[in-house]
């Protein structure tokens, strides 16, 4: 599907974008990229990579900017939509902020998809719009009921989903990276020595949006299986030696990760390898098309990371740690 066509992707300088580009470029040969961020100095570096390639082209600009929407969706065929402000605390003290960019900027984006016929958008969601407890984490299921909605206003002719995950493993921000810094003081800061978090590589996340790409039909969110860890084994992954100090939540955060809630139970199917949580509304399709031989999950069912059943184990964590080490030094 995206061979040889346009893609552009917004808050593409992140660091889900660094790893969707350049595994799209190998597996699709779209004829274009577009990197949509409003990070100058981001784009610059990340430009580095590409000397020479034409397909891969950066547009400074910001989803709150609609006019400069319409601009670069000129002749897209698909959207990938990672732009956010996402980081926890920052959104709980700067909160007109992230609603801007993750509430109005997701209205913008689909106004102008849907004005200038783009065919499919996959917006990034995260475990924290399911049953939310913190600002950024209602502003993005805010932004996922927009999306799913999207698909009435563009009577499917522009087609919208969302992939959901949790933690990100080595993703800029994230809490390997961070202990990786703070292993050389002796000392590794853990907010909850209860805390779980599922576990999946960005490579796995590029993965699944392509796969949303290819099998949706328009308001699904996805959801991949992944194992889950204790705050304590990544951090004893990192640094077996290094003391553990407790320092309690920060403001906003969850004990534990949740990708589907008892409530989207009777909505959601399972496949081998994900789950899909179908619409509630759906007047530009048929459920029939969406579920595609799934498996609807029993009454009472909820996918959360101290409840799964899979767990990924302290020694394969490392190998992925050794394996991914040069690159996370540099985050």
């Amino acid at each position: 599907m995206l061979t040889d066509s346009t893609i552009l992707i917004t808050g593409g300088t992140g660091s889900f974008g660094n790893t969707f580009v350049p595994m799209t470029l190998a597996k699709y040969n779209p004829k274009k990229v577009i990197i949509y961020s409003r990070d100058e100095m981001k784009q610059w570096n990340m430009a580095k990579k590409f000397p020479n390639d034409d397909r891969v082209r950066f547009f400074i600009g910001d989803v709150r900017d609609k006019d400069r929407l319409y601009r670069a969706l000129d002749g897209v065929d698909y959207v990938v939509h990672a732009a956010a402000t996402k980081i926890v605390p920052t959104a709980e003290y700067n909160p007109f902020e992230c609603i801007k960019t993750n509430v109005n900027g997701a209205m913008n984006l689909i106004d102008a998809c849907i004005d200038k016929g783009v065919k499919r958008l996959v917006a990034l969601s995260t475990d924290k719009a399911c049953m939310p407890v913190n600002l950024y984490g209602a502003t993005k299921l805010c932004s996922d009921k927009i999306f799913i909605a999207g698909n009435s206003y563009s009577g499917g002719k522009t087609k919208f989903a969302v992939v959901r995950y949790g933690n990100v493993m080595g993703s800029r921000g994230s809490v390997i990276p961070f202990f990786m810094k703070t292993a050389k003081t002796g000392k590794l800061t853990i907010t909850d020595k209860r805390m779980t978090r599922f576990m999946i590589s960005l490579e796995q996340g590029v993965e699944l949006v392509w796969h949303a790409f290819d099998d949706m039909e328009g308001g699904e969110i996805y959801v991949k299986k992944i194992p889950s860890m204790n705050i304590c084994d990544i951090a004893t992954a990192v640094d077996a030696q290094a003391e553990q100090v407790e320092v309690g939540i920060r403001p906003g955060e969850k004990l534990h990760e949740a990708m589907i809630s008892e409530e989207d139970a009777h909505s959601t199917y399972e496949y081998p390898n994900h789950f899909k949580i179908l619409p509630q509304i759906c007047e530009w399709g048929t459920f029939e098309k969406m579920i595609k031989g799934g498996a609807r999950v029993p009454e009472g069912f909820s996918y959360t990371s101290n409840n799964n059943k899979e767990w990924m184990p302290i020694p394969q964590l490392q190998d992925w740690i050794e394996q991914n080490r040069a690159k996370l030094v540099n985050i």
